[in-house]
């Protein structure tokens, strides 16, 4: 909304303060600052509030707002004087104000830097976590306009508004004067304030995608009247689900006599049923949509399904719909899935909600299952189905332009019938975000990520969020840092997700395998070993072997202690006449669960060759399993969802009981060898990390005592200056030593060397032996060009040197040379940090030259890094033994190279204008490290959404 031109002309309308947010119980509003053109929304605001509202905002009764007040209140310079409103469908249910005073409590102007705030909350959305969310908006916006804090004078009696201060986690003093609780709020962000902050994000969040998935009553917006299309299908799968709530049909071409359809009421509008409706699913052209959302809205209807296509994946013009489609929206408060989503669906047996266009809903079930492709999500439900497994929700988000897969994990979080999240992902509006959300829900339950679009440079057509210039490379190790378990196909996601879901995680890689052929054994004892694991040598129960043996076998594999998991091969089994026995596949399926259920918790696993009927075996039997109490303990994890071979129908192994939920102690079953293998490879570093995780790493002391940050950022003020080129700017080389210095890493120094004369100087200055190297863009550390030359131990080899680097290479104006005095013998190695708009900053290691720039071979951690993330980083990339004695050579100094890491880490991380680093090489001896190069790019820090009060993202 833009201001009147009797708004001040010298402060513009300050729109980047507008924010849609979530408030408490899910719904949507939208905060914005307050205008001239807004007195007669806060007239008939102020007339909705209470009496003791108003007395406890103005201390007195106060029944109505003079022309003087709505003057005052709707008129601000959007510096020393700001008013904010929260809003839904336009009107206002809450504001807040702040006006700037000196020490005395009189209207001043910076840089005075205190401010007197109050709010007022219309009555009937007390309680919705509004006043919490204007204090986090109008908190940022004094900040900005240079106002530290805030002073609020309450009554004693408004315990409500004492709470919104008291909980929002700022540094505050009270004392009580003259009747009423005067406080006082430091609104500099504190570690408290943002952990409520991300806390209430949480919940609010949560909430918002529980009320879609369990509402009350449905309306199917666009149904046909005859079968078939969109709309009938879904209404029909509503029904076929059982869905415990009330389901209404709405298509305003239905005849006015239409009263049924398809045994639910008919209505030509929302406005014609007599109850509020919780979800709407639409499924109208394009252009009528906006004509449904405003019928949803006005009538209260909670949240959207919009199955309709026609946006952002027609193009600009489609995107531009799309955008005025969720304004739309959630100026009403509700919240979208979609559009072009395929639907939602909830298996609790309190809801059974299949909203969507799938023609079966799946079986209750522990697996929460979230797509951003239509035809992926067909895909995955249809596999999970076919191998038996359950889901406890599903959505389809399509071009998701609301609800997200940052929503879907705040959500998984806190789902009690949730114990695995996968998620299938086209692009990431928030990798920050995301990264921070599946860390948190990786530590009480596995997420499993498949990443789509992963090397096009682009968002799938649709997708309208930032594109992130990550590789995916690094992508894939942040994830793999919070905890998530990334796979590279769907097939993979689900192999992982059945065993997640329904076996316990292992308590290390010692793998035991058993069978009855010899052959698959070893094929499985192969997948193994090239997934990391360490398998025993497997045990041949021959081809003779009955189902009882089986049994034994895994009972005693189970109880060896030096035994964490169990991978079972199967084939048919021979008989006395000597022809294979196919028809007892349900016996071994009850002697595998047998021997399961009464055995040590531990993960196990069936590997089986399709010959003769065993899948259709295994898919018929029935569990005589006893259901296992799901232990919270890592060693003991619980059991649930599994699955039999993609190509068999719901197995014995994963089967469903009567009443429709999965039995406890379920044995996945896989077609291959090696798919079995990587699904318990993913448990197994997922464990890992699970055990880690419990005791989070730190960041050593001596960092405080060995830095200078003050020192530091005067010293980035300075190189910036006082109008600093959005672009930034590259530090020389001594700039970078003195900048570096102030983090205790120290840079070899390196002096020109124009001509001959000069680098004798220089050497004679630096003390023999030294290099003589180009800083040539094009030769730069490229030794095997000739542009180093290394030990050079006298004046006489210098000279030689300088002489066969002009010939060879160019002239010295081209190339450059610097001399630098020689480093103890060690490894190369490259150490960068960088910041990413979207993921943050990044720190990367790797070793110099070709395994980093020609393999690949790089690792890499989100800063702040912690001491555990530093050695996991310099031991995680594949030439890491090349550090620790590779061959007989000497194992360098590793601690001294994880302090390096963590300074830098400290660095960027203390200093977001230092938008990237490069130390190259820095060569690792057995006693201490040399930075003998570095880069250094400053440049105004990007902003930091993830620090700022909570808004929903719009693109």
């Amino acid at each position: 909304m833009e201001p009147s031109p009797e708004q001040s002309p010298h402060h513009a309308y300050p729109d980047h303060w507008e924010a849609d947010v979530v408030l408490r119980d899910g719904g949507t509003a939208r905060i914005r600052p307050i205008t001239t053109d807004d007195a007669e929304r806060l007239v008939s605001f102020y007339e909705q509030v209470s009496d003791e509202s108003k007395y406890y905002r103005f201390f007195a009764p106060y029944p109505r707002l003079s022309d003087r007040d709505v003057h005052r209140f709707t008129h601000h310079d959007y510096v020393d004087r700001v008013g904010l409103a929260v809003t839904i469908g336009g009107e206002f249910i809450g504001t807040v104000r702040y006006d700037r005073i000196n020490d005395q409590g009189r209207p001043a102007s910076a840089p005075a830097d205190e401010a007197e705030v109050a709010f007022l909350v219309q009555d009937a959305h007390q309680g919705r976590g509004v006043a919490s969310a204007l204090l986090e908006h109008i908190a940022a916006v004094a900040r900005e306009r240079g106002i530290r804090r805030f002073a609020a004078e309450v009554l004693p009696a408004n315990n409500k508004m004492i709470k919104v201060f008291r909980d929002a986690g700022y540094t505050q003093r009270r004392s009580f004067e003259d009747g009423s609780v005067h406080l006082t709020l430091d609104l500099e962000p504190t570690e408290k304030s943002l952990a409520v902050q991300r806390g209430r994000e949480q919940r609010a969040e949560a909430r918002s995608v529980q009320r879609l998935l369990a509402p009350g009553s449905v309306a199917v917006i666009g149904t046909g009247r005859t079968p078939g299309g969109v709309g009938r299908t879904v209404l029909r799968n509503l029904l076929a689900a059982g869905f415990t709530g009330r389901t209404y049909a709405v298509n305003r071409a239905f005849d006015e006599g239409l009263t049924t359809l398809d045994g639910v009421p008919a209505h030509r509008s929302l406005g014609e049923i007599d109850e509020q409706v919780d979800l709407a699913v639409i499924a109208v052209p394009a252009h009528r949509v906006p004509e449904a959302v405003a019928d949803c809205g006005e009538h209260g209807v909670q949240g959207l399904v919009v199955l309709s296509a026609g946006y952002a994946e027609r193009g600009s013009a489609g995107r531009e719909l799309q955008r005025e489609l969720v304004r739309q929206a959630r100026s009403y408060g509700m919240r979208i899935i979609g559009p072009n989503a395929f639907g939602i669906i909830n298996t609790a047996e309190s809801v059974r909600l299949n909203a969507s266009l799938a023609p079966e809903s799946p079986a209750r079930g522990r697996i929460g299952l979230f797509t951003q492709s239509g035809a992926i999500g067909i895909a995955l439900l249809s596999g999970l189905h076919r191998r038996g497994a359950g889901l406890s929700s599903f959505i389809s988000a399509g071009n998701r332009a609301d609800v997200s897969g940052n929503d879907f994990l705040q959500y998984s979080f806190e789902d009690q019938d949730t114990d695995v999240a996968l998620l299938y992902l086209e692009s990431l509006g928030n990798p920050r975000k995301f990264t921070r959300l599946a860390r948190r829900t990786a530590a009480v339950k596995p997420v499993v990520v498949v990443k789509g679009a992963r090397h096009s440079g682009t968002n799938p057509p649709g997708h309208a969020v930032p594109v992130s210039r990550i590789p995916d490379a690094t992508v894939s190790a942040l994830m793999r840092q919070a905890g998530v378990i990334r796979v590279d196909t769907v097939t993979e996601m689900v192999d992982a997700g059945l065993l997640l879901a329904g076996q316990p995680l292992p308590a290390g890689p010692r793998v035991a395998i058993l069978g009855n052929s010899e052959s698959l054994g070893l094929l499985t004892y192969d997948a193994c070993l090239a997934e990391g694991l360490r398998p025993r040598p497997p045990i041949d129960l021959t081809t003779a072997a009955s189902p009882q043996d089986f049994r034994d076998a895994l009972a005693e594999a189970l109880a060896d202690s030096t035994c964490d998991a169990v991978i079972v091969t199967a084939i048919p089994w021979v008989g006395e006449n000597g022809e294979a026995e196919t028809g007892d596949g349900e016996v071994l399926a009850a002697a595998l669960h047998g021997a399961a259920a009464g055995s040590p918790a531990k993960p196990v696993a069936v590997v089986h060759v399709e010959i003769g009927g065993l899948a259709e075996a295994l898919a018929a039997a029935s569990s005589t399993a006893a259901p296992r109490t799901r232990p919270t303990t890592l060693a003991a994890q619980p059991s649930g969802t599994s699955g039999a071979p993609a190509t068999a129908p719901p197995a014995a192994l994963t089967e469903v009981d009567a009443e429709g939920t999965e039995p406890p102690g379920r044995i996945p079953a896989y077609p291959a060898a090696e798919r079995a293998v990587r699904a318990l490879a993913e448990a197994v570093k997922y464990a890992q990390w699970r055990r880690q995780a419990a005791t989070p790493g730190k960041v050593p002391e001596f960092l405080d005592e060995t830095t200078d940050e003050p020192g530091a950022a005067a010293l980035i003020d300075t190189l910036l200056g006082a109008t600093p080129d959005p672009r930034g700017r590259s530090l020389t080389h001594d700039e970078a030593r003195e900048l570096l210095g102030r983090y205790g890493i120290p840079v070899r120094p390196t002096l020109p060397a124009p001509d001959p004369e000069t680098a004798v100087a220089a050497a004679a200055r630096l003390g023999y032996p030294v290099a003589l190297k180009t800083t040539a863009p094009h030769l730069r550390h490229r030794a095997d060009l000739g542009g180093v030359r290394l030990d050079l131990a006298d004046e006489d080899a210098l000279r030689r040197a300088y002489g066969e680097f002009t010939e060879l290479l160019g002239k010295p104006a081209e190339l450059l040379p610097v001399v630098q005095s020689m480093a103890p013998r060690g490894v190369d190695t490259v150490v960068r940090a960088s910041i990413d708009a979207a993921a943050g900053a990044i720190l990367s290691f790797g070793l110099a030259g070709a395994p980093s720039e020609l393999l690949g071979d790089t690792a890499h951690r989100l800063v702040p890094a912690t001491d555990r993330d530093a050695a996991e980083l310099i031991r995680s990339i594949k030439a890491a033994p090349v550090l620790f004695g590779w061959r007989g050579s000497a194992p360098v100094d590793t601690p001294a190279l994880e302090e390096l890491l963590l300074r830098l880490s400290r660095l960027v991380d203390d200093h977001p204008e230092v938008v990237s680093v490069a130390l190259e090489p820095v060569v690792v001896a057995p006693q201490g490290l040399t930075v003998l190069g570095a880069s250094v790019r400053l440049a105004p820090p990007p902003p930091r959404g993830d620090l700022g009060p909570r808004r929903l993202p719009n693109y």
